[in-house]
């Protein structure tokens, strides 16, 4: 039984945020060159915003990286940045859930979260 009620105050723990949130929580970095690192700080998105990720590449390079909030229409869009004189080009993916942008490449919505605690909790006997 108190297995259960931890893996349930950790569900509340993990979604509870996102359901109380006027406005979408991501973290933000300025545009750095790949090896750089920077604290990543959370920033409050406008209501018509999402959070992003972006990488920019020199040739197949992957050169710069950012992270931060941008309008949803913008996501998915291309385009070119000179930095130092030389010309970068930007690609920007997007998630819509609160701190969905932290971890490189792993963009996880609350289903995710509660089916992989539900099958942890089953593997472990709980359920």
């Amino acid at each position: 039984m108190s297995q259960l009620l931890q893996a349930a105050a950790l569900w509340i723990y993990l979604l509870l945020p996102s359901l109380l949130c006027a406005n979408m929580r991501c973290y933000y970095s300025p545009i750095l060159e790949k090896g750089d690192t920077f604290d990543l700080i959370v920033s409050e998105c406008r209501p018509d915003e999402i959070c992003f990720k972006a990488e920019g590449r020199y040739g197949n390079y992957s050169a710069l990286s950012a992270r931060g909030c941008m309008a949803k229409k913008s996501c998915s869009r291309v385009h070119k940045i000179r930095i130092r004189g030389t010309f970068y080009t930007m690609s920007y993916g997007c998630c819509d859930s609160p701190y969905c942008n932290s971890c490189p490449g792993v963009f996880a919505k609350p289903l995710v979260i509660t089916l992989a605690l539900l099958t942890v909790a089953v593997m472990a006997g709980i359920l």
